[in-house]
């Protein structure tokens, strides 16, 4: 029983990985592909489908954790998948003013390129049962580049979108209303981009000692 349990997981896990990192190909084509055709200003618009996809599925990996499917912490994946699904949904999704900047092409690339290598070596370890040493090698040296410049994409865009947050007033509630209650989506997004500040540093440094983990225990094998 237990071995068969084993096996399902692997599978589910296998056809998981593959067919996000499918997503995620698919958003790196579609966005290099447009940059050299039409430009930065027409990037979202042509990734835009696979990239709400590939990025909400990631919302399993927390439930992945949660039930142990994975080893991976919660506490480490619950804040970077919030914070990709904010921008990807309160950001991008629901202000279209910022969806020509620029920053938008270098949030596409750096996350695409991240997510590419990231599943295709769990991918590859959950079907083979190995990874080979090249791919261990950017799975834990790639981020040292792309995690600042994806941060500094998330924390731009989110900066730029907030005049259209306070003159839209979308998803603010005001008072007075049935509930007794306030919500407004502009000072939350400050509250957002506060969270940035002591939370950047943290999940870099514990990117760090994965590295440093990771590649001595390859060195030893």
């Amino acid at each position: 029983m237990a071995g068969f349990l084993s096996i399902l997981k692997r599978t589910y896990l296998s056809i998981y990985n593959w067919t996000v990192f499918a997503g995620w190909a698919q958003v790196l084509y579609f966005a290099v592909k447009t940059l050299n055709e039409s430009g930065y200003k027409h990037v979202y618009s042509a990734v835009e489908k696979p990239l709400l996809l590939a990025q909400t599925a990631a919302v399993l990996e927390i439930f992945h954790g949660l039930v142990g499917l994975v080893r991976s912490p919660v506490s480490a994946t619950l804040p970077q998948i919030s914070s990709r699904l904010y921008v990807a949904w309160g950001i991008l999704y629901s202000f279209p003013e910022v969806r020509t900047h620029i920053l938008v092409s270098s949030l596409v690339i750096s996350w695409s390129i991240t997510e590419i290598i990231r599943y295709s070596f769990f991918g590859l370890k959950e079907t083979l049962g190995f990874t080979p040493s090249w791919l261990l090698w950017l799975r834990y040296s790639t981020f040292l580049v792309l995690y600042p410049s994806g941060i500094t994409s998330e924390v731009g865009l989110t900066y730029f979108a907030m005049p259209y947050m306070k003159a839209a007033e979308k998803y603010s509630l005001r008072m007075p209303n049935k509930w007794n209650f306030s919500f407004d989506y502009f000072y939350a997004a400050i509250l957002v981009l506060a969270i940035y500040v002591p939370g950047t540093p943290h999940l870099y440094r514990y990117m760090l000692s994965q590295r440093k983990k990771a590649l001595s225990k390859a060195k030893k094998v």
